[in-house]
Protein backbone atom coordinates (compact mmCIF):
# COMPACT_ATOMS: atom_id res chain seq x y z
CA UNK A 1 0.00 0.00 0.00
CA UNK A 2 1.43 3.65 -0.74
CA UNK A 3 2.54 5.60 2.43
CA UNK A 4 -0.35 8.98 2.64
CA UNK A 5 1.21 11.96 1.99
CA UNK A 6 -0.63 15.03 3.14
CA UNK A 7 0.50 16.85 -0.45
CA UNK A 8 -2.24 16.45 -3.05
CA UNK A 9 -3.00 18.83 -5.31
CA UNK A 10 -6.29 16.93 -6.18
CA UNK A 11 -7.92 16.36 -3.04
CA UNK A 12 -7.97 19.84 -1.88
CA UNK A 13 -9.82 21.06 -4.73
CA UNK A 14 -12.69 18.59 -4.12
CA UNK A 15 -13.32 20.74 -0.42
CA UNK A 16 -16.52 22.09 -0.64
CA UNK A 17 -17.89 25.01 1.84
CA UNK A 18 -20.35 23.30 4.24
CA UNK A 19 -23.07 25.82 5.37
CA UNK A 20 -24.38 23.05 7.90
CA UNK A 21 -21.06 22.14 9.55
CA UNK A 22 -20.38 26.14 10.12
CA UNK A 23 -23.41 25.92 11.77
CA UNK A 24 -22.92 23.54 13.98
CA UNK A 25 -19.63 24.93 14.99
CA UNK A 26 -21.80 28.77 15.51
CA UNK A 27 -23.66 26.85 17.84
CA UNK A 28 -20.95 25.01 19.93
CA UNK A 29 -18.60 27.98 19.94
CA UNK A 30 -20.20 30.83 20.01
CA UNK A 31 -17.42 32.96 18.26
CA UNK A 32 -17.27 36.74 19.10
CA UNK A 33 -15.45 39.35 17.08
CA UNK A 34 -12.94 39.88 19.37
CA UNK A 35 -11.80 35.90 19.89
CA UNK A 36 -8.42 34.38 18.21
CA UNK A 37 -9.24 31.52 16.49
CA UNK A 38 -7.41 29.03 15.33
CA UNK A 39 -9.00 26.22 12.76
CA UNK A 40 -6.81 23.53 12.32
CA UNK A 41 -6.80 21.23 9.44
CA UNK A 42 -8.49 23.93 7.64
CA UNK A 43 -7.97 22.77 3.97
CA UNK A 44 -8.30 25.47 1.47
CA UNK A 45 -10.06 27.53 4.34
CA UNK A 46 -13.74 27.96 3.58
CA UNK A 47 -14.76 27.70 6.87
CA UNK A 48 -12.22 30.04 7.78
CA UNK A 49 -13.30 32.26 5.64
CA UNK A 50 -16.38 32.08 6.80
CA UNK A 51 -15.12 32.48 10.82
CA UNK A 52 -13.69 35.54 9.79
CA UNK A 53 -16.76 37.29 8.55
CA UNK A 54 -17.63 37.15 12.59
CA UNK A 55 -13.76 36.50 13.95
CA UNK A 56 -11.47 38.60 12.02
CA UNK A 57 -8.14 36.95 13.79
CA UNK A 58 -9.18 33.56 13.01
CA UNK A 59 -6.11 31.74 12.17
CA UNK A 60 -6.51 28.29 9.58
CA UNK A 61 -3.46 25.38 9.52
CA UNK A 62 -3.27 22.65 7.13
CA UNK A 63 -0.20 20.14 6.84
CA UNK A 64 -1.05 19.91 2.76
CA UNK A 65 1.15 23.13 1.11
CA UNK A 66 -1.02 22.59 -1.76
CA UNK A 67 -4.43 23.18 -0.08
CA UNK A 68 -2.97 26.71 1.70
CA UNK A 69 -1.67 27.67 -1.99
CA UNK A 70 -4.90 27.14 -3.32
CA UNK A 71 -7.04 28.93 -0.07
CA UNK A 72 -9.94 30.81 -0.15
CA UNK A 73 -9.21 33.38 3.16
CA UNK A 74 -6.59 35.37 4.08
CA UNK A 75 -4.28 33.77 7.50
CA UNK A 76 -3.89 30.39 6.51
CA UNK A 77 -0.86 28.72 7.04
CA UNK A 78 1.14 25.65 6.31
CA UNK A 79 1.28 23.77 9.70
CA UNK A 80 1.32 20.26 11.61
CA UNK A 81 -1.48 19.47 14.13
CA UNK A 82 1.23 18.00 16.34
CA UNK A 83 3.20 21.04 16.70
CA UNK A 84 1.63 24.13 16.04
CA UNK A 85 4.04 26.75 16.06
CA UNK A 86 2.62 29.47 17.69
CA UNK A 87 2.99 30.58 21.36
CA UNK A 88 1.52 29.38 24.61
CA UNK A 89 -2.36 30.82 25.17
CA UNK A 90 -2.78 32.37 21.73
CA UNK A 91 -6.29 30.84 20.86
CA UNK A 92 -9.50 31.49 22.39
CA UNK A 93 -11.42 28.42 20.92
CA UNK A 94 -10.05 25.72 17.72
CA UNK A 95 -12.32 24.21 15.63
CA UNK A 96 -11.34 21.28 13.90
CA UNK A 97 -12.91 19.15 11.43
CA UNK A 98 -12.20 15.60 9.82
CA UNK A 99 -8.76 15.86 11.21
CA UNK A 100 -7.71 14.09 14.10
CA UNK A 101 -8.74 10.98 12.30
CA UNK A 102 -5.96 11.13 10.36
CA UNK A 103 -3.28 12.29 12.69
CA UNK A 104 -1.34 9.35 14.16
CA UNK A 105 0.04 10.65 17.27
CA UNK A 106 -3.51 11.96 18.46
CA UNK A 107 -2.33 12.40 22.01
CA UNK A 108 0.39 14.98 20.84
CA UNK A 109 -2.73 16.66 18.87
CA UNK A 110 -4.40 17.17 22.19
CA UNK A 111 -1.31 18.41 23.63
CA UNK A 112 -1.05 20.79 21.07
CA UNK A 113 -4.30 21.99 21.19
CA UNK A 114 -4.62 22.46 24.73
CA UNK A 115 -1.12 24.50 25.00
CA UNK A 116 -2.10 26.89 22.34
CA UNK A 117 -5.67 27.78 24.03
CA UNK A 118 -6.50 29.73 26.41
CA UNK A 119 -7.02 28.63 30.01
CA UNK A 120 -11.55 28.56 29.98
CA UNK A 121 -11.16 28.29 26.08
CA UNK A 122 -13.13 25.74 23.79
CA UNK A 123 -12.36 23.49 20.79
CA UNK A 124 -14.38 22.16 19.25
CA UNK A 125 -14.05 18.50 17.04
CA UNK A 126 -15.68 16.61 14.46
CA UNK A 127 -15.02 13.05 13.32
CA UNK A 128 -16.57 10.36 11.37
CA UNK A 129 -18.89 7.62 13.04
CA UNK A 130 -17.55 4.55 11.27
CA UNK A 131 -18.50 1.08 11.85
CA UNK A 132 -15.22 -0.53 10.17
CA UNK A 133 -12.09 2.41 10.16
CA UNK A 134 -11.79 3.84 7.04
CA UNK A 135 -14.98 3.23 5.82
CA UNK A 136 -15.06 7.25 5.65
CA UNK A 137 -12.41 7.59 3.77
CA UNK A 138 -13.58 5.33 0.85
CA UNK A 139 -14.22 8.18 -1.29
CA UNK A 140 -10.39 9.92 -0.77
CA UNK A 141 -8.89 6.48 -1.12
CA UNK A 142 -10.27 5.84 -4.66
CA UNK A 143 -9.49 9.76 -5.56
CA UNK A 144 -5.95 9.72 -4.08
CA UNK A 145 -5.19 6.25 -4.91
CA UNK A 146 -7.68 4.65 -7.42
CA UNK A 147 -8.76 2.19 -5.04
CA UNK A 148 -9.77 1.42 -1.97
CA UNK A 149 -7.03 -0.85 -0.18
CA UNK A 150 -5.81 2.68 1.08
CA UNK A 151 -8.69 3.50 3.16
CA UNK A 152 -7.33 2.27 6.94
CA UNK A 153 -4.39 3.93 6.00
CA UNK A 154 -6.09 7.50 5.58
CA UNK A 155 -8.22 7.19 8.54
CA UNK A 156 -5.59 5.94 11.74
CA UNK A 157 -8.29 6.08 13.84
CA UNK A 158 -12.21 4.73 14.69
CA UNK A 159 -13.39 7.59 17.69
CA UNK A 160 -16.22 7.91 19.49
CA UNK A 161 -16.94 10.32 22.24
CA UNK A 162 -15.38 7.75 24.82
CA UNK A 163 -12.06 7.17 23.68
CA UNK A 164 -11.41 10.92 22.89
CA UNK A 165 -12.85 11.65 26.62
CA UNK A 166 -10.11 8.14 27.41
CA UNK A 167 -7.06 10.62 25.42
CA UNK A 168 -7.42 13.47 28.04
CA UNK A 169 -6.37 12.46 30.78
CA UNK A 170 -3.02 13.81 30.57
CA UNK A 171 -3.85 17.23 29.50
CA UNK A 172 -5.88 20.10 31.02
CA UNK A 173 -8.84 19.45 28.56
CA UNK A 174 -12.45 18.56 29.84
CA UNK A 175 -14.89 16.94 27.54
CA UNK A 176 -18.17 19.45 27.87
CA UNK A 177 -20.35 17.49 25.54
CA UNK A 178 -20.68 15.49 22.54
CA UNK A 179 -23.62 14.68 20.00
CA UNK A 180 -24.10 11.56 17.44
CA UNK A 181 -25.41 13.42 14.12
CA UNK A 182 -26.72 11.74 10.47
CA UNK A 183 -26.36 14.80 8.23
CA UNK A 184 -24.70 14.81 5.19
CA UNK A 185 -22.53 12.09 6.70
CA UNK A 186 -22.55 10.25 10.24
CA UNK A 187 -20.07 12.05 12.05
CA UNK A 188 -19.98 13.18 15.91
CA UNK A 189 -18.98 15.87 17.97
CA UNK A 190 -17.44 16.76 20.98
CA UNK A 191 -17.02 19.78 22.52
CA UNK A 192 -13.71 20.63 24.88
CA UNK A 193 -12.97 23.00 27.39
CA UNK A 194 -9.21 23.47 28.64
CA UNK A 195 -9.72 23.68 32.62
Amino acid sequence: MPKIKYDSKIYPLLQIKDKNLFKEILEYLKPRPEDKILEIGCGRGFLTKEMQKIAPATIGIDINAKAIEKGVAQNLKVMDAIKIDFPAASFDKIYSCHTIEHIKEIGKFLKETERVLKPGGKAFLVYPYEIVRGTGAIIASLILFGDVSSCRKIHVHKLNPKKIQKMLGSTKLKHVKSRFSLFQTPQYFTLLEKV
